[in-house]
Formats: structure tokens, sequence, C-alpha cells
């Protein structure tokens, strides 16, 4: 009988969710931390700490610990990890056992940095999967058979692509390209274009509503509040949704280069099964109108984007802690065990 609940965080640039075994995903708040620059006190973590990004007084700083899917700021990572794990155990005896995805492209070091921060939150051991490979189970994936998947990973950080069989991942890549890129892209092209400048959420916001990366079947617009560079003052512009599509072309170019740079790596036996099965999309990046018929034009192959494509890799994590009875001591990566026992 275990008194403590295993927990899954799915540790993102842009949001932070935590997987209770038996309950699911009971928490998705923004990877953002408030904190009182003098005393270096917490004063908000998630979503309450995310509305004063760019309104803050002199004395507060909000700030986002996590940078392309890594932690940038230890400190501030660990209190942020510490709130949210106090916030779905709430006060118990035991420590609960924790799993962390992290990018597929991670070095040793940042996975260390990842797996102490755990532990200083108040988990008695934490442990790393992968976030393709957490997203591909997230996505109802079977991924114990040999035959080959490829999981389009885009976060807040980092886009992840991997070819996955028999557990593991066969050829991967992740770039630091995703979801923020896109705001910056959006904030350039306003300034270059319309000479405005809009803050990230701003940009966050354009980027939901009528962003595109292929040619919508009809036209958007929206009005968009800024200020002005030439004179000082606010201004409204209407932008439309082709607009967007000229402004992510850079970003999203690379991200396409990626996926056939990974495809030109993987053997040939799993690139025919791909083409098979199709190429699954998940994370929050995913969602922005048409990556899925962009990638299907440039890869011939059909692409899909997985139905709670923001939870998936949370709900990925969160089935892996059965896993964890399994594991020998001293495994720290559940994707990599197979190298390892």
């Amino acid at each position: 009988m275990s008194w403590t609940k295993d927990i899954g965080i799915d540790l993102g640039t842009a949001s932070v969710l935590v997987y209770v075994k038996g309950k699911g995903v009971v928490l998705n708040e923004p990877s953002v931390v408030a904190m009182d620059k003098n005393t270096g006190k917490l004063l908000k973590v998630g979503a309450e700490a995310q509305a004063m990004l760019g309104r803050t007084p002199g004395n507060i700083v909000a700030i986002r610990p996590l940078r392309e899917g890594v932690i940038s700021d230890y400190d501030m990572t660990e209190k942020m990890l510490r709130e949210f794990i106090r916030k779905v155990t709430g006060f118990q005896l035991f420590k609960p056992r924790v799993l962390i995805c992290v990018p597929s492209g991670i070095t040793e070091v940042e996975e260390r940095a990842v797996i102490d921060a755990g532990i200083q939150a108040g988990a008695r051991k934490a442990y790393l999967i992968e976030e393709p490979v957490a997203a591909a189970i997230g996505a109802g994936i079977d991924i114990t058979k040999p035959d080959g998947h490829m999981v389009v990973d885009i976060g807040g950080g980092t886009a992840d692509i991997a070819v996955i069989s028999l557990s593991g991942v066969v050829e991967s890549a992740s770039i630091k390209i995703a979801g923020d890129q896109l705001n910056e892209a959006i904030v350039k092209y306003m300034r270059r274009k319309h000479n405005l400048l809009v803050g990230e959420r701003t940009a966050e916001d354009m980027k939901i509503k009528i962003g595109c990366v292929f040619p919508r079947e009809e036209e958007l617009t929206m009005d968009v509040k800024g200020r002005c560079l030439l004179t000082g003052l606010p201004r409204v512009v209407t932008v439309s949704s082709a607009e967007m599509l000229d402004a992510f072309e850079e970003p999203v170019e690379r991200i396409v280069e990626a996926v056939h740079s990974v495809l030109e790596r993987t053997p040939p036996e799993l690139v025919a099964d791909i083409s098979t099965n199709g190429i699954m999309m998940t994370g929050g990046g995913s969602l922005v109108s048409g990556f899925d018929k962009l990638l299907s034009a440039r890869t011939g192959i059909q692409t899909f984007i997985a139905d709670d494509a923001i939870s998936c890799v949370a709900i990925g994590t969160g089935k892996s802690l059965d896993e964890l009875n399994n594991m020998q001591d001293g495994t720290m990566n559940l994707s990599r065990r197979k190298q390892m026992n």
C-alpha cells in the first residue's frame, strides 16, 4: 500500500502541467514566477504571476525560469516546482516520486539540474522521460511495438521531433524554435511592417486568433493595439491572417527542415511505417492554424494533430508512472533505460 501518489510533471517553457496518479491532469499553469526583488520572497506562481508579466512596479519581477525547454534560473524553478507540488499533494507525511518531462536534446548537466530541482522541491525521487516519448504515449500510440511512429511536439520553447519504435527514440532532433519564437516573429514583423511595438501577450493573442502557417480558406483580421514607434503614442492597426503567414515564414521553415532531416536519417523500414501511420503532432504550438496541412504538403505524409494536443505530454508522463516500479535503481531517464540495463 502506498500512501503517496506518484506525480508526473510536464515542465514546459510556457506552462507546467501536473498529473497525479489516479486523478489525471490536476494542474495546468503558466511557468511564471513573481518575486519581490528586495527581499527575494516569492509572491505569486502560475496564472497570477503571468498576469503581472510586463506590468510590474520596480520592486516586483515576474520571470519565466525556463528558457527554451531548459532551466535558466535554478532557484526560481525549484521554488515554482515546490509550490506546484504542494498545491497538488497538500501536506503529507511521505514525499511523492516525481517523473519529469524534458526535451530530447538536453545535455547530462541539464538533466542533472532538473533532477536536483525536483528533489529540492520535495520529491523523494526524481526520474526523467523525453518529451516526444511522453507525447506519443499521451496521444495513444502503442510505442512498445517494433513499428515506427513520428511525433512532432511543438511546445513553448522547443520543438521536439522524434521517431519512436520499441519504446525508445531511434532518431530525434530538438530545436529551440517553437511557440515563443513565433511570438517573437510577430513582434518583429509588427515593428518592421507597421512601426508598432506590441508586447509578448498581445503577440500570443494574435498567434491564437489569426495566426496561420498555411493559407486559410477565409481571411481573418484583428485590431491590434500597441505603441507607435514614430510618435510614441498608442495606435490601433488592423492585421490580417495573410500577414501572419508572412511573419511566421522563417521559424516555421526551420521546424519543417528539422522534420526533413530526421526523416532523412531514419532507417528505410521505419520511414515506410511512418508513411503508413502518418505524423502525429502534439503541443500547444501544433494548434497554430494549418500546421498539419503544411507538414502533409511538404513531406507527403499524412499529418494528424493529437486529440488533446496541449495535455498530451502530461498524460503520457502520467501513464508512464506505472513503469517506475519496474525500474532498476540508478536509472534516471525512462526513455533511455533500454540502453542502460
